[in-house]
Protein backbone atom coordinates (compact mmCIF):
# COMPACT_ATOMS: atom_id res chain seq x y z
CA UNK A 1 0.00 0.00 0.00
CA UNK A 2 1.11 3.34 -0.87
CA UNK A 3 0.51 6.27 1.59
CA UNK A 4 1.05 9.93 0.91
CA UNK A 5 1.92 11.94 3.93
CA UNK A 6 1.47 15.71 4.07
CA UNK A 7 2.46 18.09 7.38
CA UNK A 8 0.16 20.98 7.27
CA UNK A 9 0.64 22.01 3.33
CA UNK A 10 -3.74 21.01 3.45
CA UNK A 11 -5.33 21.87 -0.28
CA UNK A 12 -2.12 23.00 -1.59
CA UNK A 13 -0.17 19.66 -1.65
CA UNK A 14 -0.59 17.54 -4.63
CA UNK A 15 -3.37 15.01 -5.19
CA UNK A 16 -2.89 11.42 -5.73
CA UNK A 17 -5.77 9.72 -6.56
CA UNK A 18 -6.46 5.43 -5.33
CA UNK A 19 -3.89 6.42 -2.57
CA UNK A 20 -4.06 6.44 1.38
CA UNK A 21 -3.65 10.38 2.39
CA UNK A 22 -2.71 11.27 6.02
CA UNK A 23 -1.87 15.18 6.61
CA UNK A 24 0.20 15.29 9.87
CA UNK A 25 -0.41 18.51 11.61
CA UNK A 26 3.35 19.75 12.76
CA UNK A 27 4.75 22.79 14.40
CA UNK A 28 7.22 24.84 11.07
CA UNK A 29 10.49 23.94 12.63
CA UNK A 30 12.04 26.50 10.36
CA UNK A 31 13.98 29.05 11.96
CA UNK A 32 13.74 27.54 15.51
CA UNK A 33 16.54 26.36 17.67
CA UNK A 34 17.42 22.85 18.62
CA UNK A 35 15.14 22.66 21.57
CA UNK A 36 11.99 23.47 19.78
CA UNK A 37 13.25 20.53 16.89
CA UNK A 38 13.71 18.13 18.75
CA UNK A 39 9.77 17.74 19.87
CA UNK A 40 8.59 17.76 16.20
CA UNK A 41 11.27 15.28 15.14
CA UNK A 42 9.97 12.82 17.81
CA UNK A 43 6.27 13.21 16.98
CA UNK A 44 7.53 12.51 13.37
CA UNK A 45 9.24 9.29 14.65
CA UNK A 46 6.40 8.42 16.73
CA UNK A 47 3.53 8.85 13.96
CA UNK A 48 6.22 6.76 11.54
CA UNK A 49 6.35 3.90 13.77
CA UNK A 50 2.46 3.99 14.37
CA UNK A 51 2.26 4.19 10.44
CA UNK A 52 4.39 1.27 9.69
CA UNK A 53 2.46 -1.15 12.57
CA UNK A 54 -0.33 -0.49 10.95
CA UNK A 55 0.85 -0.68 7.56
CA UNK A 56 2.71 -4.23 8.93
CA UNK A 57 -1.00 -5.41 10.43
CA UNK A 58 -3.32 -4.37 7.57
CA UNK A 59 -1.31 -6.51 5.36
CA UNK A 60 -1.66 -9.57 7.30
Amino acid sequence: MRVVITMGCGDVCPYFPGQRHEDWKLDDPAGQGIDAVRPIRDEIRDRVKALLDDLVAADR
